[in-house]
């Protein structure tokens, strides 16, 4: 055996040892010591049963998650799944939640922009102190317009509004990440690490020209927008992409000649790596990415339940992605010296940056297929290296239990389209929620 064969050979082994402990639940749900998170463990919410949804809020607070993601039907995160888009679905399901105490996150969604306003309507009613509030409103056309195809006004009107929107919020002094730059839909269709952040700095840089036409200080408005990433089972590249994300956003902010704001950075494990017909092979891949974001030193992390590509996961499998989490907090997540590496995803994603900008900023060169394009081109070589280095497993047999729930088609209506970057799995050319 090689030294390179049997160096993968030990990380797959050192991954199956952790998916072994989180399916055995050798860490019991709740017991982990505080003291060892050292970011925010973030549970995802996409049922779209309400009161199912309700339930698994309340068993994922109690046994020590401490923040929740909703992801709504329609987003392109959702996999055809998702909390009913309504103002009543989102006052339910955040009945009883201590808001004060959990980090709450809207996952991006066409209609994020009104989803914002009822939570600010719910907020208003309530009495909790806005200042201990930990929110993220997840807008972000990009993200949106890449991931569903289209958008429910031009891009003239989009940006033309957006201002008078950022100072409606901006006037009720409401707190946390009120923009975002999420990546999560490029590296779920394939994306490179380079083409990942380059589409992100590219986001953050026309969030930041909106609040310049909001007639809003830069320096105050910076702080607002945040990023969201995928995190793959390379671990080192993991934690590199998030410090290099850190690196260049200081660059662009030193572009717009601010003070540079520290990027506050949401990790989601890919669900590009999930392998359908290896399950422990997805919780072990899924600790590798958690580690990698851990070691970057993501702020908030989210474990993708390993069972996604059969359909919309069952408790267990929820467990599964919490517990993850808690292993990792336990494990020395130094990862070494990733200098070299960081220089050049740097170097890579800001000549992606600057040719997205060429093509006239995010939202043009998605609508003219740019970015799509070398995504693609991205993604069929990823697909090339996995069926020539992934270590082959055995199926899983067996049924494999989901939750009973319709899987929705995304919605079509729009008057500005593109081709959708839509989510794939590397070792299936159907991909995952088609």
């Amino acid at each position: 055996m090689t030294d390179k064969a049997a160096d993968r050979h030990g990380q797959e082994q050192r991954w199956r040892d952790l998916a072994e402990k989180a399916l055995g639940n050798e860490v019991q749900d709740g017991r982990a010591d505080p003291a060892t998170r050292r970011w925010t463990i973030c549970q995802r919410i996409d049922d779209p049963d309400v009161e199912r949804a309700r339930a698994q809020i309340s068993e994922d607070l109690a046994r020590g998650a401490t923040g929740l993601a909703l992801i709504f039907d329609g987003a392109p995160n959702a996999f055809g799944y998702g909390l009913p888009g309504t103002a009543q679905a989102l006052e339910r399901v955040l009945d009883g939640v201590p808001l004060d105490k959990v980090y709450l996150r809207l996952d991006v969604h066409p209609a994020s922009r009104a989803m914002a306003d009822w939570l600010v309507t719910l907020l208003s009613g309530g009495k909790v102190d806005p200042s201990r509030l930990n929110l993220s409103f997840g807008i972000d056309p990009a993200a949106t317009f890449a991931g569903t195809g289209r958008l429910r006004m031009t891009i003239e009107a989009l940006q033309a509004s957006m201002p008078q929107s950022l100072a409606h919020f901006f006037a009720m002094d409401v707190p946390g990440i009120l923009l975002e730059a999420d990546g999560r839909v490029l590296n779920n269709a394939g994306a490179s690490e380079a083409q990942e952040l380059g589409a992100m700095l590219a986001s953050a840089a026309a969030h930041l020209r909106l609040f310049q036409e909001a007639r809003q200080a830069l320096v105050y408005a910076a702080p607002h927008i945040g990023f969201a990433l995928g995190v793959d089972d390379d671990a080192r590249l993991s934690a590199a992409k998030i410090k290099a994300l850190r690196r260049l956003w200081q660059r662009v902010q030193e572009g717009f000649a601010i003070p540079p704001a520290r990027a506050s950075v949401h990790a989601e494990t890919s669900v590009r790596f999930m392998d359908r017909h290896d399950l422990a092979g997805n919780v072990a891949r899924n600790a590798a990415a958690c580690l990698g974001a851990a070691a970057g030193g993501a702020d908030s992390i989210a474990v993708l339940p390993h069972t996604i590509a059969h359909g919309l996961p069952e408790g267990d499998a929820r467990r599964v992605a919490r517990n993850i989490q808690f292993l990792v907090a336990q494990e020395d997540t130094t990862i070494g010296d990733v200098d070299a590496l960081i220089d050049s995803l740097c170097e890579q994603a800001w000549a992606e940056f600057q040719r997205i900008e060429q093509e006239g900023g995010i939202l043009p060169s998605l609508k003219a297929g740019h970015i799509q394009a070398r995504v693609r081109a991205s993604g069929e070589e990823r697909r090339k290296s996995l069926a020539a280095n992934r270590v082959s497993s055995a199926a899983s047999g067996g049924t494999v239990p989901t939750l009973p729930a319709e899987r929705h088609p995304a919605p079509t209506d729009g008057v500005v389209f593109c081709e959708a970057l839509l989510p794939l799995r590397l070792d299936d050319p159907v991909g995952v929620g088609q």
